[in-house]
């Protein structure tokens, strides 16, 4: 570690050295999975689903137990239980496994990945690195989780398939303690790895061999004896924020945070009477509501560029869409004067439902397009009356900060109503409220609303490729934050 970099908080020394390392893909950051890219261990959850669903039998349940045999010295002893784990998915289809896979990530592991490790994979694909997951885990424990991160190259411990069925069998050896390290030196030669200046990334004191086969090893979130083996080689150490249980005190302020809004929405909705003014009756709640949630519930908003909330209203706003508490968020800096466009689902949601009826929000079924494309219609006229429009454009929640493909359907209302579009970025939200999640835990929003953008121009018949600058306007912004 440089002087440099003691000087420089862990994650942004962190981020230096990647930003520092040679571009391409002859360079590659390799991550152990459980630990390092997700809170705790994946196969937890994944024997939960099968448990849950009666696929789990006395073996498998037997075999559960190698996940308490991370810390053994024995790889004899080691290779024995993962035989034992596997041998009971005999019979099993990888379709079937990878369902499950797919289903635990995007109601569970989604919600349990690092930020940090999101920013450090960001980090090297900006560079052109070749990313690689090394996992002792079976394929079917991560590879949804990989898929979402956009790592391309997978290793894990190999079972044998015949005809699309699992036999039961370990196909070769485990990626575990020497194992992992030896599968990294392949992967490296068979790729043309300039191993000098690679990554490796892990938290486990197993993983010592494998951290050491690149020329950059970093201890993240390490045990007791990676920490010790860190600081003997001088290894970088990074320390991510749990994503695990939440407090009791997050249940408390999620508790009365919740019992605001209720108060805020009978507020307003008593303007709204008392004045015979239903607009004044929503404004009144979206200027309340949000502050008094926000506050109760701990959670800070550092908004960049609020002023550009306000130059050009009617106007469509749109966001990035990973948390629950957006909603919240995105009324905090709008205040008044707008309204939203939603999944009908939302409109019996027991804690947005009235607020969202309330606000006139235009509620479409994403099932059936002419249906949707019949409940936008009035939309337009909404905007040339002077109210303003919200519209999340990836069209549901993202099950990490990456962002997902826009839709054309927010940018096809601007140019009708003759309104612009106004980006608003939203960095960190999924951190405090990830997708699923029932609390808010405390911190703080990192919010940027960009300039508006003049879409009277655009051509309706060509959209596409203004629809992909924006896209990339957002990624860059999340991955250079503004400051000042």
């Amino acid at each position: 570690m440089t002087a440099d970099d003691t000087a420089m908080q862990p994650l942004d020394a962190a981020l230096a050295r990647i930003a520092a390392a040679p571009d391409g893909p002859g360079v590659a950051a390799m991550f152990d999975f459980d630990g390092t890219i997700v809170h705790g261990y994946s196969g937890v959850h994944f024997f939960r689903d099968r448990l849950t669903a009666g696929k789990v039998g006395p073996r498998e349940l037997l075999g559960t137990a190698v996940n308490g045999l991370r810390g053994t010295d024995s790889e004899a002893e080691f290779e024995r239980f993962v035989a034992v784990a596997f041998r009971a998915w005999a019979g099993h289809t990888e379709d079937e496994l990878q369902q499950v896979g797919r289903g635990v990530f995007e109601n569970t592991l989604a919600g349990l990945v690092y930020p940090e490790a999101w920013r450090l994979i960001e980090a090297h694909k900006r560079k052109g690195h070749t990313l690689v997951i090394a996992s002792s885990a079976s394929r079917y424990q991560f590879e949804a989780a990989a898929e979402a991160l956009g790592v391309d190259h997978l290793l894990f411990t190999p079972l044998e398939v015949v005809d699309g069925v699992l036999t039961g069998k370990v196909d070769g050896a485990s990626l575990w303690r020497s194992g992992k390290a030896r599968a990294a030196r392949a992967f490296a030669t068979a790729h043309d790895i300039n191993t000098a200046a690679s990554f490796t990334y892990s938290n486990g004191g197993e993983d010592v061999e494998f951290l050491a086969t690149m020329g950059h090893p970093t201890a993240v979130n390490p045990d007791k004896n990676l920490t010790r083996a860190a600081d003997e080689r001088g290894w970088p150490v990074l320390r991510f924020r749990p994503r695990g249980a939440y407090n009791v005190k997050d249940l408390a302020r999620t508790a009365v945070s919740l019992g605001t809004l209720a108060g805020s929405v009978g507020t307003g909705v008593g303007l709204g009477l008392l004045n015979l003014d239903r607009r004044l009756g929503i404004d009144a709640v979206s200027a309340i509501a949000p502050e008094t949630m926000l506050a109760t519930a701990g959670v800070r908003v550092d908004i960049h560029g609020e002023d550009n909330a306000w130059k050009s209203r009617p106007a469509v706003f749109i966001f990035n869409h990973q948390s629950f508490l957006d909603t919240v968020l995105i009324a905090r800096v709008l205040r008044e004067g707008f309204t939203g466009v939603t999944k009908k689902e939302m409109a019996t949601n027991p804690l947005f439902g009235l607020p969202l009826r309330i606000a006139g929000a235009t509620f479409v079924d994403r099932q059936n397009t002419d249906k949707a494309k019949e409940a936008l219609r009035p939309v337009v006229d909404t905007l040339r009356s002077g109210t303003s429009l919200v519209v999340s454009p990836e069209g549901t929640r993202s099950l990490t900060p990456s962002i997902g493909r826009f839709k054309k359907g927010a940018f096809h209302i601007a140019i009708q109503a003759g309104v612009p579009v106004v980006p608003i970025v939203i960095r960190n939200a999924g951190e405090l409220m990830a997708k699923g999640a029932k609390l808010v835990r405390s911190g703080t929003v990192d919010i940027a609303v960009l300039p508006p953008i003049d879409v009277s121009e655009w051509d309706l018949a060509d959209l596409q490729p203004h629809i992909d600058a924006v896209e990339t306007l957002y990624r860059d912004t999340l991955n250079d934050w503004p400051r000042g």
